[in-house]
């Protein structure tokens, strides 16, 4: 008879078979997989018709999950891409990735699969913010309380909220106790080091929630394997309008002064010249990230990564950007401003000459929620951050989003229009863009319009979807000014 029980992380095979994905370990006398294949075992095992004794999982005690959320009065009636995205999670044996938008009910989703699932169920969230929002609305769902694992609590119950960061630590210890895992921004999940709470983990369901399912690094291809690929998609241009509110995307240029320019040319040519000299070809991350190695390394390879990074220093904090920045407040005077930037430099200028507040990963969580509560309630008219509120912060309220300076980053992009497309009525968001012209920072704006553009071109079927100069309010189209 095979025995098969978990230890650590891992699965402990006993008996004389070999299983798929496992490997022998001398220190057990017996064969060890990771608790990751789990189900895929059990199935060869009894496809096989192989006897053997499962003591894999030992779930934790749980109510009638079900029950809960039908008596708690609070059962929302889902949307059809809602509904769409469930049943097909469900025709993949409840494994898979759904990617919607922000502001599309992500959330909902998940309460609805922990219900369906009826067994106790581990959620996942990137900060503490998700972390806290999760919390309140699972409270909400099913009248109980909430297990928190991450801000120095670690209290696990039958619905257990954790960070990346936390649920990592524990992976070894609660990996057979429970029976659903929830990856909230689940394109985290990839990384080195978070991928092994997936890995760890016998969970016989898992979820993946993300408005932006590829990676940067294509570490995405390994979702397939952590939690299941893609299930089910839906984009902005599809949603907005509806769902979600209508949007513009519009391009502000800015330009730099002929001080600027000289400067701009001069480190610009020194970074253009080594790479021609060397041979090297900058195609992606992985290609930046062999020149910084090399810089360690080569003195002329540092100069010209000095050069680099001076000249879109320049870019990114030209004057012009302030003026057109103070255009753009002074026309929305009545709006509420989400203004976004690559680098601190800049959040710290635009705080001190506009008396904005600024959130920065600096900021305490107290000084954050308090400015978040402000800006809700009007107090506030606009926030400056860098990249701490890419992700996570619902505040339908806001309508106008600012990239002051950004990288190419799709998934930034798409995270950074969602924070202003959340449905109010009466609402039409605005991304604006400035962007100088005449410096690579024209050719990185392209790069993240493709999360865009490339989604329409799909949705479209082959129809013209380029930048546009007529205003398009559900289909965020960019219009130049």
């Amino acid at each position: 008879m095979i025995k098969i029980s978990f230890n650590q992380g891992t699965l402990l095979i006993e008996g004389n078979v070999r299983v798929p994905n496992s490997v022998w370990d001398e220190r057990s006398g017996s064969f060890r997989a990771l608790a990751l294949y789990y189900r895929d075992i059990i199935n060869y095992l009894k496809n096989s018709k192989i006897p053997f004794k499962d003591e894999v999982l030992d779930l934790l005690p749980c109510p009638d999950l079900a029950a809960a959320y039908e008596a708690s009065g609070k059962k929302l009636k889902l949307r059809d891409y809602q509904a769409e995205a469930l049943v097909s999670w469900g025709e993949n044996d409840r494994w898979g990735v759904i990617v919607l938008p922000t502001g599309s009910g992500k959330t909902l989703v998940g309460i609805r699969a922990i219900a369906g699932c009826n067994t106790p169920t581990l959620v996942v969230a990137p900060t503490l913010d998700l972390l806290e929002q999760w919390r309140r609305q699972l409270e909400e769902a099913f009248s109980m309380e909430i297990g928190k694992l991450g801000g120095g609590e670690k209290k696990i119950l039958p619905i257990t909220v954790s960070t990346y960061d936390s649920a990592y630590i524990y992976a070894e210890t609660l990996g057979n106790r429970f029976g659903l895992l929830i990856f909230d921004e689940v394109h985290h999940l990839p990384a080195p080091g978070y991928r092994s709470i997936a890995e760890f983990s016998a969970a016989p369901y898992r979820l993946g929630l993300t408005a932006t399912y590829e990676r940067e690094d294509e570490l995405h291809s390994e979702l397939n394997r952590l939690v299941g690929g893609k299930v089910y998609e839906k984009h902005v241009s599809e949603l907005a309008g509806g769902h979600l509110a209508p949007y513009r995307i519009k391009r502000v240029a800015a330009v730099l002064t002929d001080e600027e320019r000289k400067k701009y040319d001069e480190y610009h040519s020194i970074y253009v010249d080594y790479l021609r000299k060397t041979g090297i070809v900058i195609r992606g991350p992985r290609d930046f990230q062999k020149l910084v190695m090399k810089s360690g390394r080569d003195p002329k390879a540092r100069r010209a990564l000095l050069a680099r990074n001076a000249a879109r220093d320049l870019a990114f904090n030209t004057d012009s950007k302030i003026e057109k920045l103070k255009e753009i407040l002074k026309a929305h005077t009545e709006d509420r401003i989400f203004i976004f930037t690559e680098h601190n430099r800049l959040v710290h200028r635009i705080s001190r000459e506009f008396l904005i507040p600024a959130i920065t990963y600096r900021t305490s969580a107290k000084e954050r929620n308090s400015i978040l509560e402000k800006f809700r309630k009007g107090e506030y008219r606009a926030v400056v951050t860098s990249k701490v509120l890419d992700e996570g912060i619902d505040v339908p309220e806001a309508n106008i989003g600012i990239i002051a300076s950004g990288t190419g980053s799709k998934l930034a992009y798409i995270q950074r229009l969602g924070r202003i497309l959340r449905k109010k009525e009466g609402k039409e968001a605005i991304l604006y863009e400035i962007i100088t012209v005449e410096t690579t920072e024209a050719e990185t704006a392209r790069r993240r319009k493709e999360a865009i553009s490339i989604r329409k071109k799909a949705e479209k079927s082959g129809r013209e979807s380029g930048m546009k100069k007529e205003k398009n309010p559900g289909g965020g189209s960019p219009a130049y000014i």
